[in-house]
This record gives structure tokens, sequence and C-alpha cells, in this order.
């Protein structure tokens, strides 16, 4: 199997006749998934997503690919193709095509929707080309073929990419339901024609490659769900997705057979269900659905509820009501089911809101104690089956962190894939298809890109750092004057702390040390106010580390008269 190397310097020139695949996101994480595929000098991007921030990027919205590597050849992209509707997946074109708002977007009609109601917000409007499964479609230099697959959200697709360098399989996002809401399975079929053919380099989802055995069918789900709504008292507050229509489906199913209305929270979750119900995807039986207005009408116990924040996000529904901060206010004996995964990094910010919910006297329903999720990724068993099927002649593992992409690969050579021809690689590492064999050929850019309300990019790791600081040691802030001809104090030394939790009656035991250090350089002719800065911030750090044991941030100023 090929590895990754720090020592990986740029990729040399696309020899001839070869396929490069440069991923830029989604390999050693969950998220912001983006694969590059060049042929003869154009280009075709697959997926343009965004990851969400940890508690460690404070102040964070969205993480982005990095764009730096195609930045300079966006006349080059032939188009995007989107295989379904997650954010993961579609969450960054809006970025994207601000830099060309031209690119053709292709993709299912519901993944179109969704990404169309997103770039409405961009004002972007944007090219489109509506796909279907079985449909063939020449991208440029790229011949795709669309594959149906059967995932968390209605209408995903993979795709097949033939070009004169072999045939690149990417399966997007999937698993292999054999009783699915909607009836569309995952097209083995097809799968198993491709790979009569011959797939030259498989593409595959990896996020639950260590988990063995098949994922449970979506529907089973139904039976838990009728359970908590038949025991249920007073209202029932559903979190999930705003995408997963097929559990918002089993919800409105469950809601309409013992009698509750549903009033959908959140903007996203109301426009999301919109899309999906006015194409068809979500069957809303009439006078079910109202609006969360009417709701004081109706008596708890008819009452359904359906936000945001099944993974701890701060500013959605589920987390206010948690912290009193929503209209909605929980009470004794409502019913909250928290209808998804936990999706990984987001486990305490999830079981934070989980605590404050049960502190009002809520019910919790979660994945832990019951039975109300079922996962969207082919488990090992499945992508044993998979493989079998394809019988792919390279293999690289996508979508997954580093433990998922392993187990993929693992999981490829006992199905005969020689581990010469299984690649791990991880965002910005380039692979290239050249004679039948992929092999890591070098590394570009591909860092975290910040948003930051307006700001794109912006916000550097050093930012961060110093946000860290100031979150966990707060800052002091020296302010003095010095006199430009002597060089002495003749104003201050004033200090003031915030969130160090010093006092700032403590620093006068500091002050003597600022006079001295500044006197002394007076004496020696440093006068220049950056350099005093630097010997104040010196000082000032040294004595609250001796006495305190802390590393606050410390900003001084120094004004010359």
């Amino acid at each position: 199997m090929s590895h990754p190397h720090p020592e990986l310097g740029a990729p040399p020139k696309l020899p001839k006749g070869g396929l490069r695949v440069t991923p830029l996101g989604g390999l050693g994480e969950i998220g912001r998934n983006m694969t590059v595929f060049e042929y003869n000098g154009r280009l075709l991007i697959v997926d343009c997503g965004v990851l969400f921030p940890e508690e460690e990027q404070p102040g964070i919205d969205l993480i982005l690919p990095d764009f730096t590597t195609i930045r300079d050849r966006l006349d080059d992209i032939e188009g995007i193709v989107l295989t379904h509707g997650h954010e993961d997946h579609i969450g960054g074109v809006p970025f994207l095509l601000r830099l060309k708002p031209d690119i053709p977007l292709i993709g299912s009609k519901l993944t179109l929707a969704l990404i169309e109601a997103k770039l409405q917000e961009h004002r972007i409007r944007p090219y489109t080309l509506e796909v279907t499964e079985g449909h063939r479609e020449r991208i440029g230099p790229f011949d795709c073929e669309f594959v149906a697959v059967n995932h968390s959200i209605p209408d995903a697709l993979a795709v097949a990419i033939r070009t004169p360098a072999g045939m690149v399989v990417h399966t997007g996002d999937f698993k292999m339901d054999q009783l699915p809401l909607d009836r569309r399975l995952t097209d083995l079929p097809t799968f198993a024609r491709l790979g009569e053919e011959g797939i030259d380099l498989l593409l595959s989802d990896s996020t639950n490659a260590e988990v063995p055995g098949f994922v449970p069918p979506e529907r089973d789900i139904s039976n838990v769900l009728r359970q908590v709504f038949g025991s249920a008292q007073k209202r029932i507050i559903v979190a999930s997705f705003a995408s997963h229509v097929h559990r918002i489906q089993q919800i409105l199913d469950a809601a309409h057979e013992y009698g509750r209305r549903v009033a959908f929270v959140g903007r996203s979750m109301v426009r999301n269900m919109g899309i999906a119900r006015d194409l068809g995807y979500l069957k809303v039986p009439a006078g079910l659905v109202v609006d969360v207005k009417t709701l004081d009408d109706l008596p708890d116990s008819e009452v359904v509820l359906v936000c945001t924040g099944s993974q701890g996000e701060p500013m959605a529904a589920l987390s206010r009501m948690a912290n009193r901060d929503h209209q909605i206010r929980i009470v004794p004996g409502d019913t909250v089911i928290l209808a998804s995964s936990l999706i990984p990094g987001n486990e305490n910010a999830v079981y934070r809101v989980i605590n404050g919910l049960t502190r009002w006297g809520a019910n919790v329903v979660h994945k832990g104690n019951a039975k109300v999720h079922v996962s969207g990724h082919a488990s090992a068993g499945e992508l044993l089956y998979f493989y079998n099927i394809c019988k792919p002649k390279n293999l690289m593992p996508v979508h997954g962190e580093w433990r998922h992409l392993r187990a993929n690969a693992e999981l490829g050579a006992l199905t005969g894939v020689p581990k010469d021809h299984i690649v791990i690689a991880e965002d910005g590492v380039v692979v290239d298809l050249v004679d039948g064999k992929a092999r890591i050929v070098g590394k570009v850019q591909a860092g975290y890109v910040y948003v930051d309300g307006l700001s794109v990019g912006d916000v550097t790791e050093t930012s961060l750092k110093d946000r860290r600081i100031l979150g966990d040691e707060g800052i002091i802030s020296v302010f003095l004057v010095v006199d430009s001809t002597t060089g002495k104090v003749v104003g201050g030394p004033h200090i003031q702390a915030r969130g160090s939790g010093i006092e700032d009656s403590a620093f006068s035991a500091v002050i003597p040390k600022i006079e001295e250090i500044i006197g002394k350089s007076a004496s020696d002719g440093v006068a220049e106010p950056h350099q005093l800065q630097q010997l104040v911030r010196r000082s000032v750090g040294k004595w609250v580390s001796d006495t305190y044991r802390r590393r606050p941030m410390i900003l001084p100023v120094v004004v010359e008269v």
C-alpha cells in the first residue's frame, strides 16, 4: 500500500495520456469532500463541501477546501459533479463559484435544487445540468456515467469517469439498503457491468469500513418511532439533519398515525423540506404540517416539532432550547428524539445538549438508548461485497479519517486488490493513473480555509492560536508613555487584565520591574517603541509565569512624547 510522506514535493508534469487525481478535502477527515480529476489539461471536480469547526477553532463558521491549486486554472474546469446534497459535499460550491460563477454544476434533481437554493442566498445563478441514474454525459474529455446509490438522502449518485487513461469510479457516499423507503436500490448490476468492463481506479466511501456486517435498513427505525410516539404524553421534538428526507418522512408518518401535527423549526429545515415536498421526495398528508406559530392553539399531546441541532451546534434550535435561549421552552414531560449519529468530534457538544434538555425535564431518546438512527454509509460486509462485484485494478479509499481509510484499504486487499495497487492518500496528495497503475507522485497545498462571518481565508492558524489563548488564559494590557528624548517613563505603566484571573491591584508588584527595564534600556540607547514593547512583554510575561504559572496574551502599548 502506498502512503504519503512528509518529504513529498510538488508533482511533476502529468505524463501524456495519464489521469491525475487530487483530493482537496475529505481524506483524513469527515467533511469538505472535493476531488479534482485532470486529463489532457482539463479539469473535472467531484463535490465541493465544507467541514464544520470543532472547539479548538473558536469563532469559525465553516472550513473550506483550499482552492489555491486550481485558482489560476478556473478556465480549465469543465464542471463540478455533485454526488448528493449533503453540506459536506455541496456547501463549498458558493465559495468556488464566487471565483467563476459560470462553472457548470452537474447533479440529480434534488441535489441541484438544494444547491440552487443555497446559491440564491449568495446571489449566484448557476448553470446546471440535471442527470439521472443511467445517464451518460460527455463533459469535456470526461465521459461520465451516473449510477444510482442508496444513501441517507434521496437522489445520490456515483459517477464512472471514462478517459483514454482508464475508467475511474467515484462512489460518493453510499450503502446497500435492500429495503429503502423510496425503493431506489444501489445499482449493483451496473457496478458489476462496470467491473466487467474494467475499473482501473475505484474511489470508495470509507466512513464505516471499521464497522462489521451490514447497515440495518432505514425502515427499521419506524417501529422505534412508533413506540416513542405511542408513549409520549406531551410534545415531541425531533432533531435531525436538515437534508435527511427519509428520516423526516418516517417522522411525518408516525405523527400522522398518532394524530399529531408537525411544524418545522430552523431556516435550513424549513427550506430543505419545502424543496423535498415540492419535488415529490417528501410525501406530506394534507393538513399535517403547520406553521410553528399555530402550535400554541394545539394541546401538547398533538404537537411534533422537527428542528436542526442534532450535532450540538451552538446556534441551532435544539442547543438554544437546551440553553433556554429559544422561543420554544422545554418543560417536564416533553420527549426529545436525536435522530442522527454522532459525527466524530461532536460528542461533547451533543452530550452537553442532552444534559441541558434532561435538566429541564425532557425525556431524551438518542442513539445510545434507542435505535433511532442507522448510518448512510456501507459497513465492512457491504464493502467486501461491493469490491467483489467491481473487481477494481486500483483502490483509493476516500471519505474518512485515517483509521477509516486504512480499514477500507485492508478490505480491498482481502478481496484481491494487490497491496501495491492500493493508495492511501490524504488531502493534497496527488495520485496519477498511468499505464493502469495508480501512484502517489507529489503533494499540493490543501490546508484549511476558514470562513468567519464575511471573511474567507483571512483567519489563519496564528489567529486561532491567539483566540485560544484569549479564551483559555485571558489578556493583560500594559500602557505607558516614554519621553522621546530621555527614554524615561513619564506616564504609567497602567495595567489591566481581562479573563486572566489576576486582579489589577496585583500588578503593583511588576510595575517597578517595568520601570527598571525601561530605565536600563534608556541608558543603553534603546528607545524605539517596538523594541520597548517587546521588553515589556517579556518582563510582564515572565512575572506572570513565575507568580501564577499562567500564560495570558500580553498586549504592551508604548507611546512616545
